[in-house]
């Protein structure tokens, strides 16, 4: 159970997840991201499955929270965030995390935890969310599933950028079975990846 966010576990997609994301501003800092993790019905279904199995048990859908929860952050959350071009280091943990049900699609909320508070104040702040193989697409369906607290959106624009790859590197994703896997050092799922660029003045 799990595999769609084991690491290196094919590649091309396979599984999808669309993504949502809620900035958390604190006094004007950004302390952290509100995630919100749709994935598609087949990726959903062993969920559901054993969800159904063990009658929706509230005991169950925590059991499958807490073990999905522990993957995304053994993989950084699967997220990679830069201020004005520097890494931005995650706090070790976060708790606040939920997985539900949302017809035959599984969804997994959490807020990606910044470990220190960033100032809004003439930044410019990027944020990419990607699977590493490209076993999972991750991508937000459009703009307007980036959001802004309104008193945020005065000072703060956001942009998402989708990338352009190739001829090349889009066949070479094609080719590969689902039981491929692109060289580690390759980084197939950046390639494909969204950048939200939240600017501030």
């Amino acid at each position: 159970m799990m595999c769609l966010l084991s690491p290196l576990a094919g590649a091309h997609p396979h599984s999808f997840i669309d993504l949502d994301s809620s900035m958390v501003i604190q006094n004007q800092n950004l302390v952290g991201v509100r995630m919100v993790w749709e994935m598609d019905e087949l990726t959903s279904a062993e969920l559901l499955l054993d969800a159904a199995t063990a009658k929706d048990s509230p005991t169950v859908w925590q059991s499958m929270a807490d073990e999905l929860m522990e993957n995304t952050r053994n993989q950084l959350y699967f997220s990679y965030m830069k201020s004005d071009g520097k890494p931005v280091q995650f706090a070790e943990k976060a708790d606040n995390y939920s997985l539900l049900r949302h017809g035959n699609k599984a969804v997994f909320t959490f807020v990606l935890p910044i470990a220190s508070p960033i100032p809004l104040k003439n930044s410019t702040i990027t944020l990419s969310t990607y699977e590493q193989s490209f076993y999972v697409d991750m991508r937000y369906p459009s703009e307007k599933s980036i959001h802004l607290p309104d008193d945020i959106a005065e000072i703060c624009s956001v942009k998402l950028t989708s990338p352009e790859p190739d001829a090349s590197l889009m066949a070479y994703a094609r080719s590969l079975d689902k039981n491929d896997s692109p060289g580690e050092d390759m980084m197939l799922g950046s390639k494909f990846a969204q950048i939200v660029t939240l600017k501030c003045h």
